[in-house]
């Protein structure tokens, strides 16, 4: 029978429920369980497509296209195993359902309400990612904190699944802030007492408290939090801040968390296998070069905004013996005169993707500076696009060369919609999920060491197959297609030693210990650049 765990946050937001559930996954995984995760997020958008960046990051996507909350990221890199639509889930998508399903007279006249019919279709969702996965562990992390109105449905249903799957198979964790007042040089448990109170007035008891701390927590605190919330002393976990993110699950496995859930859910802890995680971390501390790459974007305020491209740059310097420092660029701030004194300093430049025009003239004044520099370059989505588009300008010689997204009556529109995405709704025309890509540049060919592989698309425009030969016959490679070659997938500048655009997002498949490819060399490329110019 499936088993299912429940991690709740309470006290403050931002406490890394995220990062504890996916640590957990990870070592569950470890033991030789199969494990699915997913994500129940509060708030009333249908899902975090059309949400600024600004508002939770970036937008993770599966490889069957469904638009996810960043957090998925963190479980897909940490677990190893691809997620899918039924891995997020928001209370707008919820009433969408159940809406939907009163208009098509599905509930018999009844009185639609939020018990049964709003945490039916929750728990319906819950269960559903079990069995597409035919996982023997979902691991459930609720949106937001304990006492926020709009979650009560979700805490609600996850008690409600308890109590229907018995509470052997049932596992809840709750992921709290014990605050340190350094004016009296002591911990404050109280904070945490109130969090839990108010799970157990909604009916769940948690089984293991991780608390969040910055310094080790005396075992008095330990047991002070464990008796006024109800739990065994090994069942108060406390949760250190890391130098590495990647540490967590040996962190967390120090205090025995993922034996402690073993314990709770009645399964056999099998024996733990730290090696290949181990020896991941070894190669991570034993790093001795330095890189800088510049990520030149608009949303670069908030990091999160490119959580899982800063993670794959990571990933990149882990298996090239390098760290790796971000300097993040405000697109909108560069231009041709303040360009050259930006990128000075960097070792690589990475556009990421985005949509709308603000900022753009400043990427492409950077991407020209790499190409006139033999700067490495990785343009990911918009980041091709805007290589398509400053190579128009500056060699093809169109002065008002651009993407038909920007200038709707451009004349020389060298991004564009396909003929047949014209008159469709705007949500009909974006390319989502995996696609094939069938590979025929040198350096892509290099980096993959395959013909053909599959990445993952979050797009609406195209490279402009009216300019392709003339591209080619200038100096820009087309060096990825779809398998029937009509969409331009990738193009190099050969000419570089490193300058890829490609119009799929490959930081999605990224691992800690399996860097992507592209990723991978592009960070190589830089530690070449960087010792060349010493």
């Amino acid at each position: 029978m499936t088993k299912y765990i429940f991690v709740t946050g309470g006290v403050v937001s931002g406490l890394g429920k995220g990062i504890t559930a996916a640590s957990l996954g990870r070592l569950l995984k470890m033991r030789g369980y199969k494990v699915a995760s997913q994500k129940l997020d509060p708030y009333i958008n249908i899902d975090p497509g059309t949400m600024s960046p600004y508002q939770h990051g970036e937008v993770f996507v599966t490889e069957d296209g469904a638009e996810t909350d960043l957090d998925l990221g963190h479980y897909e890199r940490f677990i190893d195993e691809n997620l899918n639509k039924f891995s997020n889930l928001t209370t707008g998508k919820v009433y969408w359902n159940v809406l939907t399903k009163e208009r098509n007279g599905e509930y018999l006249g009844q009185t639609v309400q939020v018990i049964p019919h709003v945490t039916n279709e929750i728990k319906s969702f819950i269960y559903q990612v079990g069995k597409e996965t035919n996982a023997d562990i979902v691991i459930t992390e609720i949106g937001g904190t304990t006492g926020d109105i709009e979650s009560q449905p979700f805490l609600e249903a996850i008690r409600q699944v308890a109590r229907e799957v018995g509470r052997d198979n049932c596992c809840f964790i709750h992921v709290t802030l014990v605050p340190y007042i350094s004016g009296s040089c002591e911990f404050k448990s109280k904070p945490t007492q109130h969090s839990v109170k108010e799970l157990q007035g909604m009916g769940i008891f948690p089984d293991i408290i991780v608390a969040r701390v910055d310094e080790p927590m005396p075992e008095s605190i330990r047991e002070k939090i464990a008796m006024f919330c109800n739990v065994e002393p090994r069942c108060c976990i406390e949760n250190l801040t890391v130098p590495v993110l990647y540490e967590a699950p040996m962190m967390l496995e120090k205090s025995n968390l993922s034996t402690t859930v073993c314990d709770i859910l009645h399964l056999a802890p099998n024996k733990i296998d730290l090696t290949e995680w181990e020896e991941m971390l070894n190669r991570i501390h034993a790093r001795s070069k330095t890189v800088k790459i510049a990520l030149c974007g608009k949303y670069v305020q908030l990091h999160d905004a490119y959580l899982s491209v800063a993670e794959a740059l990571a990933h990149g310097g882990y298996e090239t013996n390098a760290k790796v420092e971000i300097k993040w660029v405000d697109s909108e701030t560069l231009d041709a005169k303040n360009v050259a004194k930006a990128l000075s300093d960097v070792d690589g430049l990475l556009i990421p993707g985005g949509f709308g025009g603000r900022g753009v003239e400043g990427k492409i004044a950077a991407c020209k500076y790499a190409r006139e520099h033999n700067l490495p370059y990785l343009g990911i989505c918009l980041g091709m696009q805007v290589a398509v588009i400053e190579f128009a300008r500056n060699v093809l010689g169109y002065v008002d060369a651009n993407s038909s997204e920007f200038c709707p009556e451009g004349t020389h529109s060298v991004i564009d919609l396909m003929p047949d995405q014209y008159g469709v709704k705007m949500g009909g025309t974006m390319r989502l999920g995996a696609y094939p890509c069938k590979v025929i540049g040198k350096r892509m060919k290099e980096s993959y060491g395959s013909d053909s592989v599959s990445e993952r698309h979050r797009h609406r425009f195209e490279f402009n197959n009216d300019f392709r030969e003339e591209f080619e016959r200038k100096g820009m490679n087309i060096a990825g297609t779809s398998p029937d070659g009509s969409l331009v997938e990738a193009v190099e500048y050969p000419k570089n030693d490193f300058f890829v655009g490609v119009q799929f997002h490959p930081e999605f498949k990224s691992r800690p210990n399996n860097a992507h490819p592209l990723f991978r060399d592009f960070i190589r490329y830089a530690v070449k650049f960087k010792e060349n110019k010493l």
